[in-house]
């Protein structure tokens, strides 16, 4: 089971209807580039991570004792994930009030898409290429949350509160396992991001015409339904990518999968905002 986020398509941590963890043994579901593979570092006999451990003084240890260091950690995802919000938050508030033009901020949202599809391809995380992200999407998002802020005021606020309502939300249900991220979940996420973005290409389409005020389909009522949609849907890849963590950690990944997590964390995260910035704006426009 792979998430729709195109960091961990490459990554696969994944176990089809399993949960995360350190006791896991070889795999055999497909999908799991670190499952019943004999190149498979994580499920070898020898990973401390797959087997009990036993000290040097023949005290018996736990199965997942943290026993060996340059792992992928919740702590090492939590830190990671602060600087990468962190540094687009700060980048957001300098183009907020530098009143950076709109013109260059999209410009800078052009090469903040550039360099995540970029480092969604390459085979392993790059912190420099993506704290660069991270900078030009808060460029981006800065520019942008002033200018429809402009015409809709307290809309930045709003779908700030937004994000971190779903965000909060969507952890609590998945850590009580209301959510729960099965093979289907998954299959249902991928098929409605498939049709989401063929949507958003003919509402492209559209806008460049002149259409809908410049919003092309998303004006309206049915932009309103477009814009629900794509809080859900950012809400469902926030599932997936919870799930991703948990078992990254579980397999004993590297620490520094920990980058790649917040950098697909910091894409789904942006989505969020995007999505209800529009939908505050729509509802606010009426």
């Amino acid at each position: 089971m792979r998430s729709s986020n195109p960091v961990f398509t490459r990554r696969g941590f994944s176990r089809d209807g399993g949960y995360a963890g350190f006791n896991a043994g070889p795999q055999l579901q497909t999908g799991n580039p670190y499952a019943g593979s004999p190149s498979n570092p994580y499920a070898q006999p020898g990973n401390p991570y797959a087997q009990p451990q036993v000290d040097p003084h023949g005290g018996y240890v736990q199965p997942g004792a943290p026993v060996r260091s340059g792992v992928m950690t919740i702590d090492s995802v939590v830190s990671r994930t602060a600087l990468t919000l962190g540094t687009v938050v700060a980048a957001a508030t300098v183009a907020w009030l530098t009143d950076m033009p709109v013109a260059l901020g999209v410009g800078f949202g052009i090469v903040a898409m550039v360099l995540g599809l970029w480092q969604s391809f390459k085979r392993e995380a790059s912190p420099a290429l993506i704290m660069a992200y991270a900078v030009t999407e808060g460029l981006f998002l800065g520019s942008i949350s002033n200018a429809i802020n402009a015409v809709a005021p307290g809309a930045a606020m709003q779908a700030v509160i937004g994000t971190m309502a779903v965000f909060a939300g969507v952890l609590f249900m998945y850590k009580q396992r209301i959510i729960r991220v099965t093979a289907r979940f998954t299959k249902f996420v991928l098929a409605a991001a498939v049709g989401f973005v063929l949507l958003s290409l003919v509402n492209l389409a559209v806008a460049l015409i002149g259409d809908g005020n410049g919003l092309g389909l998303r004006d309206g009522g049915l932009g309103v339904l477009f814009g629900i949609a794509g809080v859900v849907l950012g809400a469902c890849f926030l599932a997936l990518d919870f799930k991703m963590v948990e078992d990254g950690i579980a397999y004993g990944a590297p620490e520094k999968e920990s980058w790649l997590a917040a950098f697909g964390l910091t894409l789904t995260l942006v989505w969020i905002y995007l999505e209800f910035l529009r939908l505050v704006a729509i509802l606010q426009g009426d």
